[in-house]
């Protein structure tokens, strides 16, 4: 990938995500379907290209991502298998029911799901684990797991539920073993009895924000015909210090290297730079799990530019239709996007995140007593937070139809519906021979897209429904936030009919029985005024009153039940700094303080059991959830100073820290999120009662069907209904792309024979006392290097699957990773 390499494949000049494993030391692409899924062992390597305002095409495209399948990688549910592609583990299509594994589901925000072994030996008492047979998924929840652990487990099941198995598996969870007996038959059966006490939780392993804060700049370039590298700075850095002429390491504690091209530097400077950041892995001791990631000069990503106390670049575009530029950061011209643009600059449709124009057609349908009934064209674009819709976008290019499929999930929709949603995508994406692209779209995160094929016209109401026979009357005063100044990004939300929902940056209609007013705040523009005036029309056939902020009558406030403060400063986007705010989950429970970034923040990330940090630059707020751990609490404002002193940007450790309290945040808080809903808190679904909403969580008639065709022999399970061991599934996952043969993945088998003996003759030991131990702990005579060899032959096939002679034919690097997994290493 950099200039002079000559054994690298044809790498496709095309937008988005492209992988690559190493397969004898080349690289082999990775298929689209397989994108998210690693296995163990395996190296790979994961280019992302992407295109900026000022550059065109570019190859920042050329960021090397050197990761293990310990390293959290940004996909929405990571799933990390056994194996590797040398060991002969390979791709097919495989029957989705044809399953068997053990997930081990961690993290809280984003949740990464593990395969580990099937088997008792992978379970602790603080996690969560998902076995999975395909037709049936068992949710166990450790004894000393969180309501907030449990509800991620929970949403996981039912992503794998929806998204893998089209809606037709079945969920059951077992928060107690003693009140689960039907379960726990099945997990037995699986994992046979378990023996001796479960492990300790174990704590989630996350970036620590002081290791982080740690960064120091080196400078690479060529001197006397010599290739120099020069530490010159450490926090805070400034944006001044990169020269277009050379290569610059920046080094952040062994959390992350990078490698930074300028686009004048040789092509000698841009591989030595590499070379020596891959060589500070060593130098310095880090993990080699640590990631380093290339960054060309006017493509750097958002996580590197974070690291500067200001960024700027020239005619930088926010979003749609906010470009700021050099020199005047306080100046913000609005621009209208052009959407004709995008037939000539595919480039563009991909940064705007649009397929096309949004010209296409478009037929929508509302899922009602399961199956789909056609929406009246007169109302496309209406959607009702107790309905769930699917849309179907159809649109020409290069002379033959593509297609989009939306799945909308309102917020107050039944499960059954969301199921018969996911289950009716499938058979009308079956009818367009399985061309479409589906897109699952939850209530309030309508990608822009979505917006657009609108035309403006997008208005999501909070509850209710739009079936002909409604279940109860539409309230009689209702307010809905317009934001978006083109027919290209508006959208109209309803919020609480309250004062204190209210924002001077947007432009507010509220609909009365009489009248139904256009409330224009201070700060909101001529575009929004227009773009809500064609929204008025579609909420209400009252007369329309315009009213500007300030110039209320009193009827406007009758409505609202009254005069309340409300947001009422400038977004701060428009303010003096570019900064964007950012919201962290956050934790201090190993006594510093550790952060982990929530991205495309919304109010339903803000968890109950959690401390969240929002950074608006001007402010730190502290949201303190109402079951969060005491110690957090406690230590709240202590750990926002520690954030502001770690700041690698070097932040004013005089700015203001605001703590808040769940269900009393004030207005210069939740001004930063969009349709901010006060009574949230009062009417959100508590983890039981998403557990109920399983509906017959057991169906215990239909796995007992199942468990007919369970059977126990010798201790090793034989299953016929859901079929294949963990290890076999994952085995097959890569076989279209990486194309080996029987014979490679064994070439060296007869160089690892079985040991004839147990070494040093001292006999079998059960696997408690050598399953996780340190040499002090083992039995006398024991090799420390050959733990397995001391099982007994029972042991062995209930530990790895296999029998000894099965395990010693595998290569060496093979058995290691087995024994590493197993704790006999």
């Amino acid at each position: 990938m950099t200039e002079g390499d000559t054994n690298l494949p044809t790498i496709e000049r095309k937008l988005g995500l492209q992988i690559w494993g190493i397969e004898n030391m080349k690289m082999v692409p990775v298929p689209e379907k397989a994108y998210g899924t690693f296995f163990e062992g395996d190296c790979y390597i994961i280019l992302h290209v992407s295109r900026t305002a000022n550059t065109g095409l570019c190859w920042a495209a050329e960021r090397y991502f050197l990761t293990s399948s310990n390293s959290l990688l940004c996909f929405l549910h990571n799933s990390y298998k056994k194996g590797g592609v040398a060991s002969g583990f390979k791709h097919v299509e495989t029957n989705m029911y044809n399953i068997k594994r053990l997930l081990h589901v961690k993290g809280k925000k984003h949740v990464s799901a593990t395969e580990v072994a099937l088997s008792w030996d992978s379970f602790n008492k603080g996690d969560v684990f998902l076995l999975d047979l395909g037709k049936v998924l068992i949710q166990w929840n450790g004894p000393s797991c969180s309501i907030a652990e449990k509800s991620r487990g929970l949403a996981l099941a039912r992503s794998i539920r929806d998204s893998e198995r089209g809606g037709r598996a079945q969920i059951g969870i077992i928060d107690s073993e003693r009140d689960s007996p039907d379960l726990m038959q099945i997990m037995r059966m699986v994992l046979g009895e378990r023996r001796g006490e479960l492990r300790d939780a174990v704590p989630d392993t996350k970036a620590d924000e002081l290791q982080k804060a740690n960064v120091r700049l080196y400078h690479v370039y060529e001197k006397d015909n010599d290739l120099v590298v020069q530490e010159i700075a450490t926090r805070p850095l400034t944006q001044d210090l990169l020269q277009h002429e050379d290569c610059y390491i920046l080094d952040q504690g062994g959390f992350k290297i990078y490698v930074w091209r300028g686009k004048a530097s040789s092509p000698e400077e841009k591989k030595a730079a590499f070379t020596r950041a891959v060589g500070f892995i060593q130098a310095k001791g880090y993990p080699s799990s640590t990631n380093v990631e290339v960054i060309n000069d006017g493509a750097e990503s958002a996580m590197f530019k974070q690291l500067f106390q200001r960024w700027t670049e020239k005619n930088e575009t926010q979003g749609l239709g906010k470009v700021y530029t050099t020199g005047k950061i306080a100046k913000v011209e609005q621009v209208k996007f052009d959407t004709t643009q995008l037939h000539a600059r595919p480039e563009l449709a991909a940064e705007q995140r649009m397929v096309d124009d949004a010209s296409g057609e478009i037929e929508v349908w509302r899922i009602e007593d399961l199956q789909m009934q056609p929406v009246n064209p007169k109302t496309y674009g209406q959607f009702y937070g107790g309905d769930c819709y699917l849309v179907l976008y159809t649109y020409l290019r290069s002379g033959r139809p593509h297609y989009v499929l939306y799945m909308w999930q309102g917020r107050h929709a039944s499960v059954d519906e969301i199921t018969a949603c996911a289950l009716n995508a499938i058979e009308l994406d079956k009818k367009y021979g399985d061309e479409a692209v589906q897109v699952r779209v939850t209530m309030g995160k309508e990608p822009r897209h979505f917006l657009a094929i609108f035309k403006g016209r997008l208005v999501i109401y909070e509850g209710g429904t739009s079936r002909a026979q409604k279940g109860t009357p539409e309230p009689a005063i209702r307010l809905f936030q317009v934001r978006g100044t083109d027919e290209v990004n508006t959208k109209a939300t309803e919020v609480p009919a309250r004062a204190s929902s209210l924002n001077s940056n947007d432009v507010f209609l509220l609909t009365t029985s009489q009248v139904c007013y256009l409330w224009c705040g201070k700060g909101c523009s001529g575009d929004e005024r227009e773009m809500a005036k064609m929204v008025a029309d579609i909420v209400s056939r009252r007369d329309k009153h315009t009213i500007l902020e300030g110039q209320e009558p009193a009827e406007f406030w009758e409505a609202l039940g009254g005069r309340a403060p409300y947001a009422s400063e400038k977004r701060f986007q428009e303010q003096v700094t570019h900064y964007q705010p950012r919201l962290f989950e956050c934790s201090n429970q190993t006594g510093r303080f550790i952060m982990t970034e929530v991205v495309g923040f919304c109010q339903e990330d803000l968890d109950e059991d959690d401390v969240m940090l929002l950074d608006t630059w001007e402010e730190i707020f502290l949201w303190v959830g109402k079951a969060s751990n005491a110690q957090e609490r406690n230590e709240a404002i202590a750990s926002a100073k520690e954030y502001l002193k770690t700041h690698p940007a070097g932040r004013d450790l005089a700015t203001p820290i605001i703590l808040v309290k769940q269900g009393y945040e004030p207005l210069n808080f939740t001004g930063w999120f969009n349709a901010w809903d006060p009574y949230k808190w009062s009417d959100g679904k508590s983890y039981e009662e998403m557990k109920n909403s399983l509906g017959d969580a057991l169906a215990i008639s239909e796995i007992k069907v199942d468990l007919s065709n369970l059977s126990l022999n010798k201790r090793t399970l034989s299953m016929t209904s859901l079929a294949g061991s963990g290890t076999a599934n994952a085995s097959s996952e890569y076989k279209s792309h990486f194309n080996h043969t029987d014979s490679n993945s064994h070439s060296n088998s007869n160089s690892h024979s079985s040991p004839a003996t147990v070494p040093n003759g001292e006999g079998i030991f059960s696997r408690e006392v050598l399953m996780h131990r340190t040499v002090d702990e083992l039995p006398e005579g024991v090799d420390p290097t050959k733990k397995e060899c001391y099982l007994s032959d029972a042991d062995f096939h209930d530990i790895f699957g296999k029998s000894k002679d099965e395990f010693y034919q595998m290569p060496k690097w093979k058995q290691q990773n087995e024994k590493k997994q197993f704790g006999l290493f």
